[in-house]
């Protein structure tokens, strides 16, 4: 079963500024979650090139899981099937990444990003053909939203309210409603995923 989602995720930041954060907070989280045996395995760390991405950075990694399993999992699956594995080709302003679980052999998650200079209304930012987006459904995630919805709930709520925040570095904030079409004029970024 194939399953296409995009989701379009605006970010008040410049294109530049997002490909600075988004490798900081990668470092900070592997960082922050290795250790004790669990947590991040880098396998392989090395630039490459091809036609599909032109030049980037291409990783090979597992990470490990065994604590963040239920426990009603683990008394089923032996802790040495507890890991991801993730192949990652990150070529701002494209990346692909693709999950598997050795486990769960027919389970694979490809995640495919691209970052472009808008407000999140390119109909076709993938360039996917007809079949393709046929199949595919969109979803606009608002990071100023207080809603407690699905993905807040996945992904956890912000720890700072982004409707009262502003930023004394950037000057920029707080993000009130329609935030995205006063403000992007001037930044010019949207993620897709």
């Amino acid at each position: 079963m194939v399953q296409i989602v995009e989701f379009r995720v605006i970010m008040p930041l410049l294109l530049e500024e997002y490909r600075v954060a988004q490798m900081y907070m990668v470092n900070k989280i592997q960082e922050q979650q290795t250790g004790g045996g669990e947590g991040v395995e880098v396998l392989i760390n090395k630039p490459f090139e091809n036609e599909e991405f032109g030049r980037g950075q291409y990783t090979s990694k597992i990470y490990h899981l065994q604590s963040k399993i239920p426990s009603w999992l683990s008394a089923f699956v032996s802790t040495k099937f507890m890991y991801i594995e993730e192949e990652a080709w990150n070529a701002f302003p494209k990346c692909k990444t693709v999950l598997k679980c050795p486990y769960l052999n027919r389970f694979k998650l490809t995640i495919e990003t691209i970052h472009v200079a808008d407000n999140g209304n390119t109909v076709n930012a993938h360039n996917l053909d007809k079949d393709a987006l046929a199949l595919r459904k969109v979803e606009y995630l608002d990071i100023a939203s207080n809603v407690k919805d699905y993905w807040n709930y996945v992904i956890g709520g912000p720890e700072i309210d982004l409707t009262k925040f502003k930023s004394e570095i950037t000057g920029r904030g707080p993000l009130a409603p329609g935030w995205q079409v006063r403000l992007l004029p001037k930044l010019k970024h949207a993620t897709r995923l």
